[in-house]
């Protein structure tokens, strides 16, 4: 089996944001697998504004020309979400609604941070977004309950073995889905 194409994406842009720190983990673990190739995304170095308009400005179609050309390329996404107000941010919306086809069946796994909750709500609304967008998220996913606790000074878990095995475990299911849609992709494109 050839390597999975995998876009890790940071989806807060907020200024003081704990979401490197899990993105950037989260793709170092999925960099270490022989199965998957990291394209890491951070979406605040693709702003894009939240109103879709016909005709965006240039720099902004050019950052959706980017931007959508590697969400193509991906045969796997891992999104990685805070929750605010009891959902995910307006940066995550932004590049999930400027984009259509990009996300179609095609695997998302989700991981997720924040306080008590872990950011959970968050992920639980993700999972209907991209049930629209004919997206299937897998069932694994990690979750960081206060997580700035979580992580130690030089960005890895203060407890690795336990969350290690919960992302071997979603990374697994992953790359099993990402197997089986690239295959379906290849023999019927999506659609048509």
């Amino acid at each position: 089996m050839a390597s999975l194409r995998l876009a890790v994406i940071c989806g807060s842009v907020r200024d003081g944001r704990f979401g490197p720190t899990v993105a950037r983990w989260i793709a170092d673990q999925a960099g270490q697998r022989d199965d998957l190739e990291v394209d890491y995304i951070d979406l605040a170095d693709h702003p894009l504004p939240v109103a879709l308009t016909q005709s965006p400005d240039p720099d902004v179609a050019e950052t959706l020309s980017r931007i959508g050309s590697r969400l193509a390329e991906a045969d796997a996404f891992a999104v990685v979400t805070p929750e605010y107000n009891h959902s995910y941010p307006a940066s995550l919306k932004s590049v999930i609604d400027w984009h259509y086809t990009q996300w179609q069946a095609k695997p998302v796994a989700l991981v997720s941070y924040g306080g008590m909750a872990g950011g959970l709500r968050a992920a639980e609304h993700l999972r209907l977004v991209f049930a629209e967008l004919h997206a299937m998220t897998i069932r694994e996913q990690v979750s960081f309950h206060m997580a700035w606790e979580r992580f130690g000074p030089d960005g890895t878990p203060v407890d690795p073995d336990a969350v290690g095995a919960a992302v071997k475990t979603m990374f697994d299911q992953l790359v099993w889905w990402g197997d089986a849609l690239r295959s379906a992709r290849e023999r019927h494109p999506y659609g048509k």
